[in-house]
């Protein structure tokens, strides 16, 4: 009953954003949004997750739209024209992910391939072939290695683009000189 809750609040908080026209209410209303998801991903027995999205989504992320927020209005500017394409375009990449998900096993069902093949041989043979004796330490570091240096630098690469768009006003102000 609980998930179903933060399921609906996260819904309508999206939809909120959405209709805002303060993006400063937006930019608050998006650190809730990262809360809530949050919240949800700590219910569905992800801890590491829910505190990466509680820290980067919340945190750095609402940090980064207030210091954005900064060099722009407060308002955002009238549309001219309704946006259907875009929204056409949505609805139906998000009918096909929900068509997606018949195929998926149920979630936590014992007998699903994960639980039958990958896992128990991470759990019986890492710390012999790795020699490290925590199982998670040792998924994360050898076997999926590769795929963890890439997200830290994707993540990296992302922090440095922000500082040089934060920075980039500055220096056109400098070089006109004002």
């Amino acid at each position: 009953m609980i998930v179903i809750c933060l399921l609906t609040l996260l819904a309508l908080t999206a939809l909120i954003i959405v209709r805002a026209r303060s993006l400063f209410a937006a930019a608050m209303l998006a650190g809730i949004y990262s809360f809530l998801g949050a919240g949800w991903m700590l219910l569905l027995d992800a801890p590491d997750v829910a505190f990466t999205e509680a820290s980067v989504g919340a945190g750095i992320s609402t940090v980064l739209f207030l210091a954005t927020l900064a060099l722009t209005t407060r308002e955002e500017k009238p549309r001219a024209r309704r946006p259907w394409l875009p929204l056409a375009a949505v609805l139906v990449t998000g009918a096909a992910l929900i068509y997606a998900t018949f195929d998926m096993p149920r979630y936590g069902d014992p007998q699903d391939p994960i639980h039958q093949h990958v896992a128990p041989r991470y759990l019986e043979e890492s710390e012999a072939e790795i020699g490290i004796p925590n199982v998670v330490t040792s998924v994360l570091a050898s076997y999926r290695g590769y795929d963890t240096l890439g997200e830290t630098t994707v993540i990296f690469t992302a922090g440095v683009a922000v500082l040089l768009l934060l920075r980039w006003p500055r220096r056109r102000r400098e070089e006109d000189g004002s």
